[in-house]
């Protein structure tokens, strides 16, 4: 179960290199094309069927447009103007959505340890999504803080790309409700790397400054995207929406939390990359709360957890 989140933090720090020859949204569909046809093919060969019930079509394309158009086109331009490390963490907040979602929609139980988790997590990412100067001074240098242009902070895109996750997370039990999972997992990819495809084709054509629709990469480079799409993508998001099919939801998301732990290591350890101490405390505030969210119902009724225990 911990396999997705780990490839997710190695991941982001392939990624951020390949800025450099690309756009955000070349980025984004060569991710997500490559992974559906792995995934598809996967499905094949496992379980006999790559297809998708009729039934199902209809939320998968919501699926399709709000997890994979929507979340890694955020991802990919937050990626431009943030850390991998940061930006993973930043996009890691998705899990305290996806437990107040799942609460409303199917009843998951969150007891008050949980909501402290949740809370405690909340914190740990306003430490680490919004500048120093804003948190300490909030009430008189908010658009100071903040350059008065606030969607050109990478932090707020990577904010935006978490909602987006968050909401897919959902919204995938029901394009699963008929469908294998795998199979639906790989067709979303498919059908929401295409508004990511034609942009990238399109945007040349409007806006002389914008990257090239086909990128300049080493040989090195390409085995960074290889990563991303095959192991990052098609392996982590295969396992991952398997998993948040056959279970507690809140309680899986929240394991979405190491995936800092991951991202920081690469992204100090390879690309030279430094936080500053209250985005520590934020990582360390996020680490807090999976454990709360996760541990909730032993700690909440130790004696009841006790004896549903084999």
């Amino acid at each position: 179960m911990l396999l997705p989140f780990a490839l997710w933090g190695t991941a982001m720090a392939a990624m951020k290199p390949l800025l450099a020859g690309a756009g955000p949204l070349t980025l984004a569909w060569m991710r997500l094309l490559p992974a559906g046809l792995v995934l598809l093919a996967a499905a094949q060969l496992w379980r006999g069927r790559s297809g998708v019930d009729r039934r199902d079509w209809g939320w998968l394309v919501v699926f399709a447009l709000v997890d994979a158009t929507a979340f890694q086109g955020l991802l990919a331009r937050g990626l431009v103007s943030t850390g991998a490390g940061l930006g993973s963490v930043l996009i890691d907040s998705q899990p305290l959505l996806v437990a107040l979602l799942a609460r409303s929609l199917f009843g998951e139980a969150i007891n008050p340890v949980g909501w402290l988790g949740l809370l405690i997590g909340l914190l740990g990412i306003l430490c680490l999504g919004l500048p120093a100067p804003l948190l300490q001074h909030w009430w008189l240098m908010g658009p100071e803080a903040l350059d008065v242009q606030a969607w050109s902070h990478g932090e707020l895109w990577m904010l935006a790309a978490a909602l987006a996750m968050a909401l897919g997370t959902v919204i995938s039990r029901y394009a699963c409700r008929h469908s294998d999972p795998v199979a639906v997992t790989g067709w979303h990819m498919l059908l929401g790397g295409v508004p990511l495809l034609a942009g990238s084709a399109l945007l040349p054509a409007f806006l002389a400054e914008a990257p090239p629709f086909w990128p300049t990469w080493s040989l090195g480079q390409w085995g960074l995207m290889a990563f991303a799409a095959l192991l990052g993508s098609a392996l982590a998001y295969g396992l991952f929406f398997w998993f948040a099919n056959h279970g507690d939801l809140t309680s899986f998301t929240a394991l979405t939390f190491l995936t800092p732990v991951f991202a920081l290591l690469c992204g100090v350890l390879l690309l030279g990359e430094q936080l500053q101490p209250l985005q520590w405390l934020g990582a360390a505030f996020a680490l807090v709360s999976v454990v709360l969210i996760n541990r909730r119902a032993l700690i909440w009724h130790p004696a009841a957890a006790a004896e549903v225990m084999p």
